[in-house]
């Protein structure tokens, strides 16, 4: 009996884990994508300021390059993170889906030990029944 409860107590805290894990990507996700945003919005303003927004003009400013520079960083940074968010969703369903297993196990172990148990009172309740209309 301990030695389930332990198991269900990983099983929980592997799933809380997992589920972390994907909380802490999307957050990253959410983060980049702002980041990539106040970018773009950078870049406008100094195309704007500067009035080239040719970027192969030569007096196209060096702060946009600069900015577009980490602006696509941070998007091929987001692409990794989609990968590495996809498959952490994945692990988190498999480790729900075990720790269900095991709860369910174990509720099933439960109702057969009640079960037992109004059996074995039942018998018990009948035994002193019958010796009580004996005696």
């Amino acid at each position: 009996m301990k030695s389930r409860e332990n198991l269900i107590r990983l099983k929980r805290f592997q799933a809380d884990e997992k589920r972390r894990q994907v909380m802490q990507i999307e957050t990253m996700i959410a983060d980049f994508a702002r980041m990539v945003e106040e970018l773009d919005r950078q870049i406008l303003e100094e195309e704007r300021r500067v009035g080239v927004d040719d970027v192969t003009h030569f007096a196209y400013p060096t702060f946009a390059k600069a900015a577009a520079q980490r602006r696509d960083n941070l998007k091929g940074s987001i692409a990794g993170l989609e990968e590495q968010l996809a498959t952490a969703r994945e692990a988190f369903a498999e480790a729900h889906e075990e720790l269900k297993k095991v709860e369910l196990l174990q509720e099933r172990n439960q109702d057969r030990e009640r079960g037992d148990d109004a059996q074995a009172m039942g018998a018990e309740m009948g035994t002193i029944g019958l010796a009580m209309r004996a005696g």
